[in-house]
Parts: C-alpha cells; structure tokens; sequence
C-alpha cells in the first residue's frame, strides 16, 4: 500500500515523549512521527534487539534512546520512567502501545493461562504505565499527556477474541478514569482505537484466508483500504500537542469509518 505521509511540523519541541512496544508496528510508526516533530524520545519493548535497531535507525531523525521494559512489571514500568527522566530530564507524553497479540479461541474455550497473560500485560501493564506517568507528571507540576491505544474492538467485537476485545474496552473505561485524576495535575489522558491497519501480520493474514488486499479492503473500510501506521501515528501526535488542549477522557477512533457502517 502507499500512502503517504502527511507532513510533521515541531509540535513537540522541547516535550520529552515515552513510547511503549515502541520497537515495531504502530510504536515504532509512532516514534517516527513524534521525532521529526521535535520531541525527545524513548522507546521501551520487551523485545531488545529489535529495540536497539530501531533506537539506530530512528537516530536520523532526533535524540531516541531505548529502555528494555516489561511492562506486565511494575519495577520494569518504574525503571522506564526513572530511566526516561535520567536521560532527558523531565516527562511530558507518553503512548501507551505496547500489548499482546489477540486471542485465537471462543469465550467458551478460552485459554485460561493466555487470558491472564493478555489482561496482565494489556490492561494491568496499561494501568501500571498510567500510574508512573501520572506519578512523574505531577511531581513536575507541569502539564502532561497520555495516550492509551484501544482497538475498534472495544465497540466492535471481532470473532474468537474475548480476551483481547474485554481489555481493549477496559483501556477505555481506564482512559476515562484517568482522565478525571489527572485533570486537576493539568494530564490529559485520552485514547486511540485503531481499526484494520495494514502490517506484515495482516499481509500474512490475507495469504492464509486465501484473499487479496483489494478484495477485503471495502469490508474494513468506507475508505475501501487498510489504514497505516503512520495515520494512527499523526491521531497520537494531535492529541500529545498543544493542539488538542481541551481534549481529555475520550477515544478517538482511526479507522476508515468502519464504526459508521
């Protein structure tokens, strides 16, 4: 697919930005795009090396570094957050990214052991990430914004995903509580919910179910494509911005108006 990328003006400059799962996909878009727009950026995965060549190959475009987190952990979650305000001195946006992949099962043969492995890292990780941000900021005493990154599943289910659609309405719910604490401390806390976004997963995908891209695409769409990852990229940036201002406690979705159908 090519579509290009709209244009990056320094929006962040001088904001120092935390970016989780921030290796590949949408985080390592989203790193990209938060970069070229002035901010300092750290980047935390659980994957390492994949981590250290994106922190290498994103050097072009302004001051990135890498922090190895699990963030299912709370010491890995308040390490990140130590490590960021080491290097860089301050926090003021974080991206919420970082999550696991879906469930494959029904509700009624749901894996149990995966279930708690998803929750933990998908909604208890968020919460953990969340609260170390919310704690830094307001210890600055400066204003601040998080992005936490739900699915268009939150307020569409998705067949054979009961675990993975339950913590991404739960982000929702959290986003929103957060909001409430955090509006007083001048953080905003919002949401993003991407819709079909084109990767080499969803490529694979496609090869499997015996379709092309030009063939599925009206069924995730009115746009009648799959969106990018820079376009869920460019919907953090507004709403880390100074242009979103009086904008907390909602979630915007990113995707072709499929929630319109």
């Amino acid at each position: 697919m090519d579509v290009p990328e709209a244009a990056v003006y320094p929006v962040l400059k001088g904001k120092v930005a935390i970016i989780t799962g921030g290796s590949q996909g949408m985080g390592k878009a989203t790193a990209s795009v938060f970069l070229r727009a002035g901010a300092q950026v750290v980047i935390a995965d659980v994957k390492e090396l994949e981590g250290q060549a994106t922190e290498k190959e994103l050097s072009q475009f302004g001051e990135i570094t890498f922090v190895r987190c699990d963030i299912a952990k709370s010491a890995d979650v308040q390490n990140l957050i130590a490590a960021t305000v080491e290097k860089f001195g301050k926090l003021d946006v974080a991206v919420n990214n970082a999550a696991l992949t879906p469930d494959k099962t029904q509700l009624i043969n749901f894996d149990e052991d995966y279930w708690n492995t998803l929750v933990g890292i998908n909604l208890t990780g968020t919460a953990l990430c969340c609260k170390y941000e919310m704690q830094q900021m307001a210890k600055q005493g400066t204003k601040g914004s998080i992005i936490n990154i739900a699915s268009i599943n939150a307020f569409r289910p998705q067949p054979n995903m009961p675990a993975y659609t339950a913590t991404k309405h739960a982000i929702i719910g959290l986003t929103k509580h957060a909001s409430v604490e955090g509006g007083s401390k001048g953080i905003r806390v919002n949401a993003v919910a991407p819709g079909a976004i084109f990767s080499d997963m969803s490529a694979a995908a496609l090869e499997i179910m015996g379709t092309t891209m030009e063939e599925f695409a009206p069924t995730v769409s009115n746009l009648r494509r799959f969106g990018m990852a820079h376009e869920v990229a460019q919907a953090s940036l507004w709403l880390s911005s100074d242009n979103s201002s009086y904008v907390t406690g909602v979630c915007l979705p990113v995707d072709g108006g499929y929630l319109a159908k």
